[in-house]
Parts: C-alpha cells; structure tokens; sequence
C-alpha cells in the first residue's frame, strides 16, 4: 500500500513522540528536560538500570546508546507492539485523529507531481534573487537597505525580487524547458480571463521565499514597491504544496532554535520574523496573512509550551490577540499556554529593535503577560462595575471564557486566578481612624485604568519574596534538593523568572556544580537577579552556604509560611462568594477562624526589614495589614448577614 508523502507530513506534524514513547517508559526526570523536548528513559527494547534511551520530540527520533535503536514514532509502535507497518500508521493516525488514506495507484503519481513542483519553485527563487541585482530592483534595494537587511541578510532569506513586467518569470521559466501547466499549478501564472497568454502573479514586488519545515519552498510572499497596488503584501494562492492555514513563515529554522532553549516568537509578518531573527532571537515565526489557526497553534505547541505572541500595541493588535485567546482556550492542556506582548507607541519588533535594541525586546519577552491576563483586561478595561448588575455580568463574562477550557484542574486555577483579580479590584479602601486604626470606605467600583491593565494586575509582592527565598536556598544549598523534590514539584510559582528557575532545579545534578548548569539553561542574569534581593541576602540560609540544617530549617518555614498563606487566601475568595450568593453560616466563619489560626502559627510575614507595611497578630506573628483587614471585613460581613434581626 502506497502511502502519499503529503499524508506523512501531515501524521509526523500532529504526532509527539514523547507521548508515543511516554506510554511504554518511565522518564528520568533529574536526566530530561522536557521543555526542550529532551527526554532520557531506561530503553523499552533491553534490560538496563540506566537511562541511555533518548527521545528528541522536536526531531522526532530516538536513539539508544546501549543496544543501538533508533528511528521514528512509527518504527516504535512497529517494534513495542509487533504490528507491519502499515499497521503502525494507522494506530498512530487515529491516536491524532488523521484519516489514512485509501490505496490509490495515483499515489506515486501525486507525489512525482510535488517533487516537480518544489523543483519548479526554487527555479523561481532563483530568478527572483537575479533580479534584485538588475537596476529595475533599484528602489527594491534601497528599500530593504533602508530596513536594516543587509546583503548577507538578504541572501540568507533568498529575498528576491518580481519585475514589474507580466511574463517576465513564465519566459524565463519556459525557456529552462518548465511546462505552462507546471507554473500555474504552482501557483506562479495564473490564466488570462480574456483570452491571453498566462500572466506572472507577482509583479513589482520583493519577494519573500515561504518554506516548509524540511526546507523546500512551496509558495512565496511578495511585498508591493508601488504604494497605489491594491495589496501591499500577497502570498501564493494555495496549492498542492501550500496551505496556509497550515504553514508558519520560518518554521524549520525556529523550531531547530526553539530546541536550543531560544523563546519561540509569533510576529506578525516576514519582516518582523527576518528582523527578530537577525538580532538573536531566531525562534521567530509568522502566520501568513491570517489570524493564528488551530493547525499553526498545534505546531506552536510542538515546538515550545509557551510560545510568546508579539502585537504591535494598538487596537488592532489587542483584537489579534484576543482572538487568538478565544482560539486557544479550548485547545488548553496543563504546561501548554500562550504569553503575550504588546509593543509600546504602536512600534512592530522591527521598530522596537532599531530603536531600543535586543535587550529592550529580551525584556519585554521576560514580562510577558500569561492568557489569564488578557483575559481579565478584555472584560474590565474602561469599564465601571458601580452596581450588582454590572459585576454580575463581569462575573458572567469570566465564568464563561474559564468554560471553555476542557481541562477541570486547570480551570480551576483560572478561576482561583480571577477570583485574586476580582479582590484586587473591588477591595474596600481603608484610610485611618482618628485616635488610630483604620476605617472601611466603600467598596471601590471601577479603579483607574492603569489599576486594569495587563501589567498591574497580579500576585502579591510578599508570594514573590518567600518563593525567591526558597529557591536562593537550593541554590547555595544544593544538597538539600533530595530532600524537597516532592515539595518543589508540587509548589505553584509566580514571581517573574521562578517557574523556569524551579523548573531547571528538577532537571540538575545538585551532586555537581549547579550554577554553570542553571546559567546555560536561563543566562547569566537568573541567578544574579534572584541573590541580589536584599531580603534574600540576608536569609541566613543564603547568608551559609553549605549550611544543610539551616537549609532546611528555611524551608520548611518559608514553604509552610507560603502555604498556609495561599490557603488562608483560598478561603477568604470562597467566603466572599458565600457571602454573595447568601450562603454564609457558621461553617463559613468556622473555616476562615481555622484558616487564620494556621497562618497565624505558620508566621505569616516577612523578615523586620518590612514591618512598616505588616502589623503583629495575637501570638507575635506579623500578617499583612492588607490581609488582616480583607479577613476582618468578611468576618464582620458575616456577622452582619447572620443578625437576628433579619436585617439585609
């Protein structure tokens, strides 16, 4: 049975082989690192105690270094589960829900057609990367001059150039001996609808080759140099080797560099791509002409579990990006999300890297917003909340963007996440009483714009400190890490740079020297921003290093500090929805009395250098004034609800 190489391409596009192999082996997670697709396992196929077996999931190939296999997803389920290969395919291909087609004789003959059609549009690079050298090209040369490309620039991308005449490609072509019907199904002629011979579809246009990821042109983008044309870019009409809901500009070469750890990069079109890349960041992709499909969003996934979509920061760009939002919601699965950023003053990456230079975009893909994020600002920026009604419908508005996804357990961290933002927003403000203590003003309605932001919006300052504390630890300490792997796996974070940072401590040997391991993983800068708090300087786990007692002594406070905390505020948001939705008794009052009373003995606060923004509890422990207030206004609010008076 004759398979087509289309339908192949398609099967290896939709298929992990981390998760083909996950199901027969158990990963080392101390030897993997998953988020580069790096995965190691004792091998499926002979007796070991070690981890030799090794799966590159962006590849797409295994090789054992004991007993020597090697090969694909397919030749895998050959082996593990003794099937032909014909067999194999179909297992695989209904896992992705791909239909394997019927066995057609003019399979071969389909495929002959593509590899002659690849054939044909690397003629056409060619001719185009001539005709940037003629003086018709001239004012196409100074443009892309202009833009910063350089020649060697130029020549990596192949960037090539259409004259202006309308069969100036087609004569070129046909006099190599290139048939007519081969142009046209190309996509490089189209057919005269007076009559006339075929005419070139690009004309007066630079010229962007579009690849695959094996590296083959199959269609081409064309940038228009007279400004009065009708489409200032247009890309190839689709063909039996281009789709574009299907296709990423640059997609090979980032996903190769997304492999290496570089931050994959959605921009918005070639030039962004050939800009980003040209300055370092060479995981940069583009969808052509289109918001991002589910079929790009798959292949994004593949290649990064995060991918960071950059938008220019106008309206246009906020629509983009919560389109994409609405896209990705339903494809949602824990450790697969987006990032996005938004561009200052309307800039593009190109503007931005001109004006400001790499660091100033590394820092902008450092801040990222999480999806959560934009969807919070999508549902209460410019807007007033100053009645039931209209909260009520925010409420609605959220509840039913965290529908959509699939995934219960991570809804749920949606909708805790939300909760935060909501209390964020609509918490009482409180100013003080004469003769001391503070007094309750009312509930804020709708905080000011920048209060809505994506940017301002988020976890509490102090989660951010005790979290540095507890990795700074690892960090001096490394020994202790056996001892709280459980603890450090299970652990949520959320201050900027500490998931990647606890994520490469799993992934180390704390029985070497782990800086040089966390430095090639996260830069030079990971470390040195995360030591030079002063509030974790002076821990005196940080203080001696080496120390493991002390070591532990830290962790265990600080982790039972953290997670009495973020319990305590688990049940703060579930008494205040009680409390809206009329619910609340003894039981509720009995619950937040219990959670306080574990914060209080955890010791919730921070060292003395902060007092001036926490106050001491009954047994000496300080809590945040903050924290203290919200917990007193629901009991208050409680109280109120149960009077005997009935009164509402």
């Amino acid at each position: 049975m004759s398979l087509p190489p289309a339908f192949f391409d398609e099967l290896r596009s939709r298929l992990s082989l981390a998760q083909v192999v996950g199901r027969k082996v158990m990963w080392d997670n101390r030897k993997s690192n998953a988020a580069k697709g790096d995965l190691w396992a004792p091998c499926p196929f002979h007796q070991e105690k070690t981890a030799s077996f090794h799966v590159d999931d962006r590849k797409g190939f295994y090789y054992c270094f004991g007993c020597h296999a090697k090969g694909d997803a397919i030749s895998f389920v050959r082996e593990t589960e003794n099937v032909d290969f014909i067999e194999a395919v179909k297992i695989l291909a209904g896992e992705v829900g791909l239909q394997v087609p019927e066995a057609d004789p003019r399979a071969q003959q389909q495929a002959d057609q593509r590899t002659r059609l690849t054939d044909v549009m690397e003629e056409a690079v060619k001719y185009f990367r001539l005709q940037l050298k003629t003086g018709a090209a001239a004012d196409a040369r100074d443009y892309l001059k202009r833009r910063g490309l350089s020649e060697d620039a130029q020549e990596r991308w192949q960037i090539g150039f259409a004259p202006p005449g309308w069969q100036g490609l087609s004569d070129s072509l046909r006099g190599k001996g290139i048939a007519p019907d081969l142009l046209d199904a190309a996509g490089l002629t189209r057919k005269s609808d007076r009559g006339k011979e075929p005419y070139d579809v690009f004309r007066n246009r630079i010229m962007f080759p579009i690849r695959d990821p094996r590296g083959r042109c199959i269609a081409f983008g064309g940038r228009a140099m007279d400004p009065n044309d009708n489409a200032k870019y247009l890309n190839s009409p689709e063909t039996a080797l281009f789709d574009k809901s299907r296709t990423l500009y640059n997609h090979g070469p980032a996903r190769e560099a997304a492999g290496k750890g570089a931050p994959l990069i959605v921009a918005e079109g070639y030039m962004d791509v050939i800009a980003l890349s040209e300055h370092g960041f060479g995981a940069a992709v583009a969808p052509l002409g289109t918001a991002v499909t589910e079929h790009q969003l798959a292949h994004l996934w593949r290649m990064a579990d995060e991918p960071v979509i950059a938008l220019d920061g106008d309206t246009a760009g906020v629509r983009a990006a919560r389109k994409v939002v609405s896209l990705a919601l339903p494809m949602l699965q824990p450790g697969k999300s987006l990032r996005f950023v938004l561009l200052p003053d309307g800039q593009d990456p190109d503007d931005l890297l001109k004006a400001k230079g790499p660091a100033a975009m590394a820092k902008l893909l450092d801040e990222a917003d999480p999806m959560v994020r934009v969807i919070w600002a999508e549902a209460t920026e410019n807007k007033s909340f100053d009645s039931p009604e209209r909260k009520a419908a925010l409420d609605h508005a959220l509840s039913q963007r965290t529908a959509q996804i699939p995934d219960q357990g991570l809804r749920r961290h949606y909708d805790d996440a939300l909760r935060q933002l909501k209390w964020e927003l609509f918490r009482p403000a409180r100013t003080p009483r004469r003769g001391g203590g503070f007094r309750r003003d009312v509930p804020a309605t709708a905080r000011t714009s920048t209060r809505n932001s994506m940017l301002a919006t988020g976890v509490m300052p102090e989660d951010h400190l005790r979290e540095a504390v507890i990795l700074a630890t690892f960090v001096i300490t490394p020994g202790v890490l056996p001892d709280f792997l459980g603890e450090l796996e299970q652990l949520s974070f959320s201050g900027p740079g500490h998931a990647a940072l606890a994520h490469a401590l799993l992934h180390i040997d704390p029985e070497t020297d782990i800086r040089p391991q966390i430095e090639a993983r996260l830069g030079p800068d990971a470390l040195e921003a995360l030591l030079s708090h002063t509030h974790v300087a002076l821990t005196p786990a940080v203080r001696r290093p080496g120390d493991v007692e002390a070591a532990r002594l830290c962790l265990a406070e600080e982790l039972a500090k953290l997670n009495a905390r973020r319990g305590h505020r688990r049940e703060m948001q579930e008494a205040e929805e009680d409390i809206r939705d009329g619910l609340a008794d003894e039981h509720v009052t009995a619950r937040l009395a219990q959670s306080g009373a574990t914060l209080q003995r955890a010791g919730s606060g921070t060292s003395s250098e902060d007092r001036t923004e926490f106050e001491v509890g009954a047994n000496g422990a300080r809590i945040s004034r903050d924290e203290r207030a919200r917990f007193d206004d629901l009991l208050a609010q409680i109280n109120f609800e149960k009077r005997p008076d009935g009164a509402n």
